[in-house]
């Protein structure tokens, strides 16, 4: 493993990537004079400051998104291989496609008495979802304007604490220490999320901001080795881009996490069910590299029982049955059996590209270590 950073000749390349990509809109388009981002003067931050980068389009130069507009999936026309990102909430599913997260990064929505946010950073490949709290006047969220490791750093506009997305936990600022409550967050094809969820609602180009959706923003970055940005180490073990669901033990920023990740790529065509065990956690990572998906959930109930599961093929959105009978959606709900209706406890784990996963939990296991 090499811990360094990158190498200073693949750094000035990517810079100049960099400033291509923000002039041609990647950084939130039309931003060209803004200032760049200075670090906020709000006191103790938890991550050093010298890890922490100007992306270049400035505070709220990439536009979140607020309650969006969505159509029916039946009558959403997109390619079945584009990657989206699907949350339930309430009992019904939305859809939010990679190709609009692409530009906009913060998504805010849900109704105002339980408000929502999705964040998507394309550099780390990252999704993740957490409830606002209906008790501040504006519990939404912006894009900073910083990375931390590559990774986004978000706002919050009733107090301006910074948040760092991939450790889950606000970095600086009033709410310095606060870990928000995350919701689950399902990422695959939008042909997997449509076919699992055919009546979902999905997020719709009628942003009110002109771009190209179309287009992917950041050039051959999803398939490069190359970064835009430095990062704190790099483990050579997979090409950094490699798309994998990750698990770690903890929250929030803790050196001694434990974490374990299983690539997209490795699972096979159908459904495979890994019962795992990480850091004394039991664990189920459900998987297929077909259909460009995985979740993890926790295999311990609240009663103490520790489930043994085997896959469902052929019958989403149910993925997995368990050792007494019960057989269990994407979401983590029991549809039938004995524990019908019950919910399995999420865990600490979504996905993201490898070296982003590397570098904020470095040392992680690799479940697929023999390809």
């Amino acid at each position: 493993m090499n811990k360094k950073s990158l190498p200073g000749k693949s750094f000035v390349a990517a810079i100049l990537m960099s400033l291509v990509v923000t002039a041609c809109g990647g950084g939130g388009s039309g931003n060209k004079n803004r200032e760049p981002a200075p670090l906020p003067d709000i006191g103790e931050w938890l991550l050093p400051l010298d890890r922490i980068a100007d992306g270049g389009p400035g505070r709220d130069g990439i536009p979140a998104l607020q309650n969006p507009e969505f159509e029916s999936a039946a009558t959403v026309s997109l390619r079945l291989t584009n990657l989206a990102v699907a949350i339930r909430h309430n009992g019904a599913v939305k859809i939010y496609p990679h190709d609009i997260l692409n530009w906009h990064e913060i998504v805010n929505d849900g109704p105002a008495d339980d408000p929502y946010s999705l964040s998507y950073c394309p550099l780390t490949g990252s999704a993740l979802a957490w409830k606002g709290l209906m008790s501040h006047a504006d519990p939404s969220f912006g894009v900073s304007g910083l990375l931390y490791d590559s990774n986004l750093l978000l706002f919050d506009r009733e107090t301006s604490s910074v948040w760092s997305q991939m450790f889950g936990i606000s970095v600086s600022g009033p709410r310095i220490r606060e870990i928000p409550q995350a919701m689950q967050v399902l990422e695959g094809y939008y042909g997997t999320l449509r076919g699992m969820y055919p009546d979902a609602m999905v997020m719709t180009r009628n942003t009110g901001y002109i771009r190209d959706y179309i287009e992917y923003p950041y050039r051959d970055y999803r398939t490069s080795a190359d970064l835009l940005f430095l990062v704190s180490n790099i483990d050579n073990r997979m090409h950094p881009k490699t798309r994998v669901i990750g698990f770690r033990s903890g929250t929030g920023i803790e050196a001694n996490a434990v974490s374990k990740v299983y690539q997209l790529g490795a699972f096979g065509p159908t459904l495979q069910a890994i019962n795992d065990q990480v850091d004394g956690q039991d664990i189920v990572v459900v998987g297929s590299t077909d259909l460009n998906f995985a979740v993890i959930y926790s295999r311990e109930l609240a009663d103490g029982t520790i489930l043994a599961f085997s896959p469902v093929i052929d019958d989403l959105p149910n993925i997995m049955s368990d050792d007494e009978g019960n057989v269990w959606d994407s979401f983590g709900t029991a549809v039938s059996g004995p524990r019908a209706g019950e919910q399995l406890a999420m865990t600490n784990s979504y996905v993201a590209y490898w070296f982003a996963w590397a570098t904020h939990f470095p040392d992680a296991q690799i479940h697929f270590n023999d390809l």
